[in-house]
């Protein structure tokens, strides 16, 4: 997979994202892509104090929307811009305690099929090498018209 091309370049996605998801990606949610290919991504999420949870550490709905963010992004690299590619599974396994920074989130696609995705994606603190968590899931792809 790595090899191809993708279908959308980061401007392609942010301008997709921003006109289809407005209420979650615009610039004062943080999020940015930083890097994709056919069936990858690199995207990060910009610290927030709201995303703290007791316990002074990031809180998990923060980690599993960003791990989203990155899987759909992944999906739309690969597909094209498909708005209608929904997640059907997603798992997530917590490994150590984020810091309070700024998060990222890698994503890869491990195998592409006419209806559905199967992904993993590692989230890390910003600068740390060890993942905080890792997650798999399954994204469905809609028929294309016709087909």
């Amino acid at each position: 997979m790595a090899d191809n091309k993708p279908a959308m370049d980061i401007a392609a996605l942010e301008a997709f994202l921003s006109r289809e998801f407005p209420q979650a990606f615009h610039p004062a949610s943080g999020l940015s892509i930083e890097k994709v290919w056919f069936g990858g991504s690199r995207v990060r999420q910009a610290f927030r104090d709201h995303f703290i949870r007791p316990g002074g550490t990031i809180s998990g709905p923060t980690m599993m929307m960003l791990a989203d963010f990155a899987l759909y992004v992944a999906v739309l690299a690969a597909i094209g811009p498909v708005g209608l590619a929904v997640t059907t599974n997603l798992n997530i396994n917590f490994l150590r305690r984020p810091e309070q920074c700024d998060i990222t989130a890698e994503a890869r696609i491990l195998k592409l099929g006419k209806r559905l995705a199967v992904l993993e994606c590692s989230i890390f603190s910003d600068g740390v090498a060890e993942p905080v968590a890792h997650v798999t899931s399954t994204y469905s792809i809609p028929p294309i018209s016709g087909t």
